[in-house]
């Protein structure tokens, strides 16, 4: 069981102090503890003063300033969350005969759901996509998509990895390949706003493990990426008008320099390795957070970092994205028993732990007011 920590002082006296301690999923009822006392005990200042000391310096502030009160309670939720908990993801597969093939062996081996879903656009799936990412919503999940696409954004992994760019001409207002460029990124642009009209925020992850050069998006290299970036942050931000989304700049392992597009265009920062073991990766934890001011997350991953592993050395991963299929169907690290333990661990967040959204909006109206 997770618990928020609310003290509301000088409401019945110099120094008095309410403590209330929730389930982070409670609604109002006898399962809520509340305690008053004329300070605040010492042993509730420590728990206080220990989760505000270990959570990272970040800014709060989104990228988008007409980003949806919705959007704004979601990173509110975010910014809060990091340094303190990791949100448990996992990414759906949709060809293994049902897309809730992840979930299910998660549940299985639990009695958890993840609290974050994993969606790709890939293969034009935006209807698919939709529909699964609202009834994860609907459920009080988070939504995460990304977009494996060639470079006329139609096709798959394949087509990801195996098409290029005319860069010079592509990034060019006004010339034929620009113009292609930028019909493509408003297929996608038509599918989230979809989701916005639905009141649906997004954990948007365009154009993942760009510095790695294996994508086309990253072929051109740091400086046409970084352009590519700002590309589509102005077209879906200004033209379409997509204030539901949480922009995530997702780094390869390695976190090379001179790819970051401005803190003006990103939100969360990320990095992804696939490893052979269950250490806390911290050392991409520490280059990735000296990027930005921005909450770190694993936005991909294999083998789920030991969450104890995870504590001790201080690689605070707002989030892991464990990916599909055989990562947790027949992966030698992610066993059921495996699962069990990281899914109900205290420190990691799942699907029945997720605070409601009337409550991340409250909280999001408070702190603007």
């Amino acid at each position: 069981m997770k618990d928020f920590l609310l003290t509301v002082a000088g409401v019945l006296g110099v120094g008095a102090a309410f403590v209330l301690f929730a389930p982070l999923n409670a609604a109002p009822g006898p399962q809520v503890e509340t305690h008053y006392s004329p300070t605040l005990p010492e042993r509730f200042r420590q728990e206080l003063d220990a989760r505000e000391a270990s959570a990272p310096t970040i800014g709060r502030a989104l990228s988008n300033p007409n980003s949806s009160l919705e959007t704004k309670a979601l990173y509110a939720f975010l910014c809060d969350t990091f340094g303190k908990y990791a949100i448990a993801g996992q990414q759906e597969s949709t060809w293994m005969g049902s897309p809730e093939f992840e979930m299910e062996i998660i549940h299985k081996a639990s009695g958890k759901y993840p609290a974050l879903r994993g969606l790709d656009y890939m293969g034009d799936d935006f209807a698919g996509c939709n529909r699964r990412a609202k009834a994860w919503f609907e459920k009080g999940g988070l939504v995460t998509i990304c977009w494996h696409c060639g470079s006329n954004f139609s096709g798959s992994h394949r087509e990801s990895l195996n098409t290029d760019l005319n860069w010079e001409k592509a990034l060019e207002p006004g010339t034929d390949e620009y113009n292609a460029l930028v019909a493509g990124m408003d297929k996608g642009a038509a599918a989230l706003k979809e989701l916005r009209d639905a009141g649906v925020p997004v954990i948007w992850r365009p154009f993942h493990e760009f510095d790695g050069k294996w994508f086309w998006w990253g072929k051109g290299g740091a400086e046409n990426f970084k352009k590519l970036w700002r590309i589509m942050y102005d077209r879906y931000t200004k033209d379409w008008e997509l204030n539901n989304l949480v922009w995530v700049l997702g780094y390869c392992g390695e976190v090379n320099d001179d790819w970051y597009p401005g803190d003006e265009y990103v939100d969360v920062i990320g990095a992804d390795t696939y490893v052979n073991h269950t250490d806390s990766l911290v050392d991409m934890y520490r280059k990735t957070a000296r990027v930005a001011a921005k909450p770190v997350c694993l936005h991909e991953n294999g083998p789920i970092p030991d969450p104890d592993k995870m504590k001790a050395d201080g690689a605070s991963w707002l989030w892991f994205m464990t990916w599909h299929t055989t990562f947790v169907s027949r992966n030698r690290f992610n066993t059921a028993d495996y699962l069990n333990r990281v899914y109900n661990s205290d420190y990691v967040l799942t699907l029945d732990e997720l605070p409601p959204r009337e409550r991340r909006s409250d909280d999001e109206n408070g702190r603007a007011n």
